[in-house]
């Protein structure tokens, strides 16, 4: 069981430091502007809590691309009020046990934790280059996700969704290393 919560709070705190004119601008994620990966990370918040709770909410699950202009005027609250469920849910040690199905794919509930957790710092770290914000974490959690992403990317059930690995040496910082297992260039 991995702790959620570092990364979510990290989370929270880039999102209130985003200036609305920010939202437009690219992020590492190449596909999504800032405005987008916020969207993303608002949906994937919301769909991993109901993993976490073992029950699918099919309004989680719209199927739709991710989008700026779906974020309300409230954005940053009910995001934020999203992503502390998120690490709330999975703070819940019945939530990291037996399988779940989501996203039409049937996983262990630990590998699903797991990916919530790489969403939430992957993408935690594509907003604070975007916009230009420091980003740390606790090493346990780092560790966590590299530990994670080093076996899961590769053979991941999309491969799609993560770019292709970059290389850095052995030695580099363990965020470096995560990010760029997913396809980012620290």
């Amino acid at each position: 069981m991995n702790d959620l919560k570092p990364a979510c709070r990290r989370m929270t705190g880039l999102l209130a430091a985003v200036a609305d004119e920010q939202l437009a601008d690219p992020t590492p994620c190449t596909r999504y502007t800032v405005g987008d990966l916020i969207d993303h990370v608002d949906a994937a918040s919301r769909a991993f809590t109901d993993v976490a709770r073992k029950h699918h909410d099919e309004t989680t699950d719209t199927g739709l691309g991710p989008a700026a202009a779906r974020l309300g005027d409230r954005w940053r609250e009910t995001v934020a009020r999203h992503v502390r469920e998120l690490g709330e849910a999975w703070d819940d040690p019945a939530a990291w046990q037996g399988t779940a199905h989501a996203a039409g794919v049937e996983l262990p509930s630990r590998v699903w934790g797991d990916i919530a957790l790489t969403e939430i710092v992957v993408h935690g770290w594509d907003l604070a280059q975007a916009t230009g914000q420091g980003f740390d974490l606790p090493e346990e959690t780092l560790r966590a996700c590299l530990d994670h992403v080093s076996w899961f990317v590769p053979d991941a059930p999309v491969p799609e969704l993560w770019g292709p690995a970059v290389e850095v040496p052995a030695d580099a910082p363990l965020l470096d290393r995560v990010v760029a297992i997913t396809g980012r260039t620290p």
